[in-house]
Parts: C-alpha cells; structure tokens; sequence
C-alpha cells in the first residue's frame, strides 16, 4: 500500500482491496474509539509497512520523474485509465440498485472535478514545491490542509493519493522533502533535520486526521449519495492526466520526445492500463 501510495495513478485502497484487507482497515478506523485495541493489532502493522514502502520507494520515484519523464507519465497515464471499468461497473452497479438515472447533478458534480483538477495546476497552486519545501509557519498550515485533502482519496478504491498532491502541486515538494530528510538523517545534519521535520510533521497530522474525519464521510456519500459520488470520481480521474504533463512540465517538451521513448512510453501505458484493469477485476 505504502508504495501503491507514492506512484500517481496507483490506489492505495485498490491494493488494500485486492489484499484482502480493505474491509478490516476501514473498520478499524471508524470503530477505532469502540475497540481500540483490535484497531490498533489491524492498523499497527498496516502503518508501518506503508511508512516502509513509501520510504523505500521515494528515491526510485523521483530518478523516474527527473530521468524519464515522458515514459514515466505515460506509465502513470496507463495506470490511471485502467482503473476506469472498475468505477464504471460500481458506478453501474450501483444505479441499478438504486434505480437512478444520470442526471443534472451528475453533470454537475463531473465538470467540477475536471474543472478542479485541470484548473488548479494551470492557477499556479503549488507552482512553487518542486524543490524541497521551507518549514515556514504558512507551509506548515497549508501542508496540514493538503494532507488533509490527500487523506480523503486515499480511503478509495481506485482514486490514488499521491495522484491528488500532483494536481494540488505538492507531491514534487514532498517527495524531495522526504528524500533530503533521509540524506539529512544520515550525515545528522540538524538544520535539514529541523526543516524536514517541520514539514513532514503536519503533512502527517494532516493526514491522519483526514483518515479519521474522512472515512465516515466516504462511507456516508458512497451509502447515500453514490451515484454523484461515482460522478465526481470520474471527473477527477478523466482531468488527472492533464494535471500531471502540466506539473511535471512535460507538455512544454513534448516535441522534444524522440520516436524510441515515444514507443515504450505508449507500451508502458498499455501495460500500466493492463495491471490496473486486472487489480481492479480481482477486486471485482
């Protein structure tokens, strides 16, 4: 799940479901106050591995990133339209067992996510986190509302977290932030230390408390209101690819892109569409 977590495209709760353990994580944390103690024997062991593979999996995602852009969004691209027959069958799915039809407020719903998604980066919002972020009190405040956001889609299946800090412009920033705090932690140098920890920190109070705060509401939408939910997935998922050649830069080089990376970045992307269909049909 950690690593599901770091790669754009990839959900972390479409690989809690597919390992079987999606309804476990879930209830731990809306019945956590309950039961603490079972919650804690679920989510213990489920936090650390997340921290272990989002950790692990940082220094190869930023090589990818900064080395092979194209073929890397391309992959990320694949992955993310993949997950699109699993949304479709639960959003059917579910209009069928609630007998409702597409209507004004799904439209709605649908064009202000893709409005959101594709909006925000070209506004500039996070324009400036592809260096390692400044521990500054605004930052601190904006990364906890950020976490807090990120937190949200994590809970779904078949909507990635990391996806949501690229379109808001904050995933570059983390990134490197966490890469330059384990650089820091090696030679002990305090002030790296100091910084990476003051931005860290609230990231990951952000996103604990949206857990906590969010998935109730989650279940509460997807219960009473799915259809439109379904809607707004949709929108956010369709806007996404669009949001990410526009963070990572690449559509100001698409021309630059010779035939060879042209080829095995549409491979990557078939292959990516490929393994996000067939997690999202055993999940199914």
């Amino acid at each position: 799940m950690g690593i599901a977590n770091v790669i754009p495209g990839v959900s972390g709760g479409t690989m809690a479901v597919s390992l079987g353990i999606y309804d476990k994580f879930i209830s731990s944390i809306t019945g956590f106050f309950k039961n603490w103690r079972k919650s804690c024997k679920i989510l213990l062991p489920i936090v650390i591995g997340i921290g272990i593979g989002i950790i692990g999996f940082t220094y190869a995602i930023e090589y990818l990133l900064s080395q092979h852009t194209f073929v890397t969004c391309m992959t990320f691209v694949g992955l993310i339209f993949g997950g699109l027959p699993m949304l479709y069958t639960d959003m059917r799915a579910k209009m069928t067992e609630t007998k409702s039809k597409i209507g004004v407020g799904n439209v709605i719903a649908f064009v202000g996510l893709f409005a959101v998604v594709v909006g925000l980066p070209m506004l500039g919002v996070g324009s400036e986190t592809s260096s390692v972020l400044a521990g500054t009190p605004v930052n601190m405040l904006i990364l906890f509302f950020v976490g807090v956001i990120a937190a949200a889609t994590m809970v779904i299946p078949g909507v990635s977290g990391s996806l949501v800090l690229m379109i808001l412009g904050y995933y570059y920033g983390i990134i490197n932030t966490i890469k330059n705090f384990l650089e820091a932690l090696k030679v002990m140098d305090l002030d790296a230390l100091l910084n990476g920890f003051l931005v860290l920190v609230p990231f990951g109070i952000g996103v604990l408390i949206g857990i906590a705060g969010i998935a109730k509401i989650i279940e509460y939408l997807f219960n009473k209101h799915s259809v439109m939910t379904y809607s707004a997935i949709f929108g956010l998922v369709l806007g996404s690819p669009i949001a990410i050649f526009y963070n990572t830069g690449l559509y100001k080089h698409l021309n630059e892109v010779s035939i060879i990376k042209l080829f095995l970045g549409l491979i990557l992307c078939i292959i990516g569409g490929v393994m996000t269909y067939y997690l999202g049909k055993k999940e199914a």
